[in-house]
């Protein structure tokens, strides 16, 4: 593919978003830029989120990291599901009786003013890092097929990348998102759609075939039972999903903006629903995907680890550029264009999301937006809008020089330590009567990711074998839950406040 080809499709691409932008955001109000004014369609919100949970990770990295891990990753979706019904039937009935727009606002009610601060700081910790991995990850792609053959610097690539999505969210926010991602959730569904049927085409296979291909395919074994030491540990992989979900998706302000852009508690609810049985199908096509790759390469005589520009700083195949690699090298033209447009379809409408969020909860969160006048409030987001649009930069330009691993790998690993704290606050608020000192929470919930660090960095030397991976997460929350006991006396929670924590503790 030439770079002027690629150059063209993210300029019409780009196009389009900024079309969309401009007819959704005329009017708009800090309560269309947060919460769409709280009347968007729930069929519209749950396509809009396929979108904004995949990312271009799930569309590069899952079906790479099919390899070594074959179909394992099906473990913690199946973990997903559990955990998306966690939030259909706890947390979303407490943020619509509160009808809040920041979801952190909760913890100010339940414990306290630090209470508060420390889990939305968390939360802007947490969505930074997470989405400029997203962000890294498509930027890195078109730098080694377009940008890179221009001689532009990676910086530049991330600079204008970004800016670009400033361009379309900064006016309309969740109001102009929820349509652009459901463009954009279209593109990417289209996009992998036709990506499986062309790799059947190059193999000579129908669809039967390419089922039959993939069923038979020992990279397709799913559940690992046999040891729990092993990564692939169905068990492990599956309450890490879990708990990953609850604290990813239900702890967190992205995905909980477009659940409370619904006009009701049952509407949100259905579209939950229908999101995880939908997101479970696409996770399948993406797993498919990745065995067809490899199943391509092989009966081309493609040697993926002899190729040098696939191999990482160990020398090892780097199974995130695979997918990337074959669509524009070996692929036909047309196949090339659908998987460029496939993964900044997935990767802006993520990316997108999470900036709008970013600027909600700091808004909210810290500047108390609500108090000052509208005409004011729009000075205020629109700056710190751009201002994390910067952020989001600096943070993949060093994420750049840190990275060595799999991104979806760091995507989670990064999500262990920074997502922990806030499970631990949100169980201990919803599953007990106590009410810690205010002012020891941001000690606490700083202290547990560094015990949870020290405990991932030695647990094969103290637990007998046994690596903590994914479900870190479960032990940070934990370790936090902990430590909010031993700083807590039992209070009684007001009605007001917590009506589900009395019914559940009762």
């Amino acid at each position: 593919m030439s770079p002027s080809l690629v150059l063209s499709l993210i300029a019409g691409y780009f196009v389009v978003l900024i079309i969309i932008a401009l007819l959704t955001s005329r009017k708009a109000t800090s309560a269309s830029f947060f919460v769409a004014n709280r009347n968007a369609p729930w069929y519209m919100v749950a396509f809009a989120m396929i979108g904004t949970s995949l990312s271009g990770v799930t569309f590069v990295s899952v079906p790479g990291q099919v390899l070594t891990g074959q179909w394992s990753y099906m473990g913690m979706v199946l973990g997903y599901v559990a955990g998306y019904a966690v939030i259909a039937t706890v947390l979303l009935p407490l943020y619509y009786r509160l009808n809040l727009i920041s979801i952190y606002t909760y913890l100010e009610q339940r414990f306290g003013f630090w209470s508060y601060k420390t889990g939305a700081f968390f939360f802007l910790l947490s969505r930074a890092i997470g989405a400029a991995f997203r962000l890294f990850l498509v930027a890195g792609v078109l730098q080694v097929i377009v940008f890179e053959q221009m001689g532009v610097p990676f910086a530049v690539t991330v600079t204008v990348s970004i800016l670009l999505i400033y361009l379309y969210t900064f006016r309309g926010g969740l109001k102009t998102i929820l349509w652009t991602d459901t463009f954009q959730t279209l593109a990417m569904l289209l996009c992998v759609i036709v990506s499986i049927g062309l790799i059947g085409h190059e193999l000579n296979l129908g669809w039967a075939g390419l089922v039959q291909t993939v069923r038979e395919s020992p990279l397709s074994e799913t559940f690992f039972f046999a040891d729990a030491n092993d990564k692939k540990y169905f068990w492990k992989l599956f309450a890490a999903g879990m708990f990953i979900t609850i604290t990813m998706t239900g702890l967190d302000q992205d995905l909980m903006q477009k659940n409370l852009s619904c006009r009701n508690l049952r509407d949100a609810q259905k579209n939950m629903f229908w999101f995880t049985l939908t997101l479970v199908f696409v996770n399948l096509l993406f797993l498919s995907l990745g065995v067809l790759l490899f199943k391509f390469a092989e009966v081309k005589g493609i040697a993926l680890d002899q190729i040098p520009s696939l191999l990482n700083v160990k020398g090892n195949l780097d199974t995130d550029k695979v997918f990337p690699y074959l669509a524009t090298t070996h692929f036909s033209l047309f196949a090339g264009v659908v998987f460029v447009l496939g993964i900044i379809a997935v990767t802006y409408a993520s990316a997108d999301s999470a900036l709008t969020a970013l600027t909600t909860s700091f808004c909210v969160d810290f500047l108390n937006i609500s108090r000052y006048p509208e005409a004011q409030q729009k000075t205020m987001r629109q700056a710190a809008h751009l201002a994390f649009t910067v952020v989001l930069i600096v943070i993949i330009l060093i994420f750049r020089a840190l990275n060595d691993q799999n991104v979806v790998s760091a995507v989670f690993d990064a999500a262990g330590y920074t997502y922990g704290p806030l499970l631990g606050l949100y169980a201990f608020g919803l599953y007990t009567r106590r009410r810690p000192q205010d002012t020891w929470v941001p000690i606490i919930c700083v202290l547990s990711p560094i015990i949870t660090w020290a405990l991932v960095k030695n647990s094969a030397a103290w637990f007998g074998g046994y690596e903590i991976g994914f479900e870190k997460l479960i032990y940070n929350g934990l370790l936090t839950f902990v430590g909010l006991w031993l700083i807590s006396r039992k209070a009684e929670v007001e009605e007001a406040v917590n009506p589900i924590a009395r019914e559940l503790v009762s």
